[in-house]
């Protein structure tokens, strides 16, 4: 007779207890947090920095108490690796946030001028990367140019005109008026670089708000001056990259891309052909990308 025998899972035993989080943990977390708040920092040239990035990536533990850090502060962590260092960029309620507003008043412009600050922003962000593939290829380096930004943002005023004068719609908007089509119709009527007698930049001139947006990008990091030609040239980075596509979704950048001054061929964009009468696009030092 053969005796039955039942046979049982073995009782599970103890769930394992996550290591508590000590001070130390809390301050590398911190000291990362921190480190990605300096955006000029390159990891590679700081042995504390790299250590800290390959411990976020190997050690899931540490990586939410970093994350957790972050988010106290009211930042999102857009990326971390070695190319682009922690990523971070502040929320709208974050104390890092940096408002138009406030932007513009650093840059001592009146409350008129801040459409144009802000859409030179968004004028550098769309030359830079006008393609979707140019945001998802993280070897994808923009280059643009103080005169040739402005040059973009002429042209595509003379397209919203046109679109305008062809749809019946009004295409004299009071200089103050709100939105972006107005400031781009104030664009075009402003000088692009002052009446001094030698030509100088003036701040107020549209070249000079695209100067002063191209110096706040360079200052945080998210863009390196390569040369003094057309104005000033300028390469995007890993973090510029990251921050455009946080902002890619826009519906201002959308539209911006949407009127095909920057069309694409072969992979360089550059400029449509400008008509006869607008003589700064002849010398706008049209970007090339690599």
């Amino acid at each position: 007779m053969t005796e039955h025998v039942e046979w049982s899972e073995p009782e599970a035993g103890p769930a394992p207890v996550p290591a508590a989080v000590t001070p130390a943990d809390a301050a590398d977390a911190a000291r990362l947090v921190a480190f990605g708040l300096q955006p000029k920092l390159q990891p590679a040239r700081d042995q504390e920095y790299t250590e800290l990035l390959r411990r976020y990536r190997e050690d899931p533990a540490f990586a939410r108490l970093a994350d957790a850090v972050a988010a106290g502060l009211g930042l999102v962590v857009l990326e971390v690796s070695p190319r682009a260092g922690m990523a971070v960029t502040a929320a709208e309620d974050s104390v890092f946030a940096v408002r138009m507003g406030d932007y513009a008043r650093r840059t001592s412009a009146d409350g008129g001028d801040r459409f144009l600050h802000g859409l030179a922003h968004l004028a550098v962000a769309a030359m830079a990367f006008p393609r979707p593939e140019d945001l998802a290829d993280d070897a994808y380096i923009g280059r643009v140019s103080v005169n040739g930004v402005d040059a973009f943002v002429r042209q595509a005023c003379r397209r919203l005109e046109e679109r305008a004068e062809e749809t019946g719609e009004n295409t004299d908007p009071a200089t103050d008026a709100p939105g972006l089509e107005a400031a781009w119709r104030i664009w075009v009527r402003r000088s692009a670089t002052g009446a001094t007698k030698d030509a100088r930049r003036l701040a107020g001139s549209t070249t000079g708000i695209v100067g002063k947006a191209v110096a706040f990008l360079t200052d945080s990091g998210f863009l390196q001056r390569t040369g003094d030609e057309n104005g000033g040239t300028y390469r995007t980075t890993a973090r510029y990259q990251l921050q455009v596509r946080d902002m890619a979704g826009s519906a201002a950048m959308a539209e911006l891309l949407e009127l095909g001054v920057v069309p694409v061929t072969d992979g360089t964009p550059t400029l449509l052909p400008a008509e006869d009468t607008e003589e700064l696009v002849a010398d706008a030092g049209l970007p090339f990308h690599s």
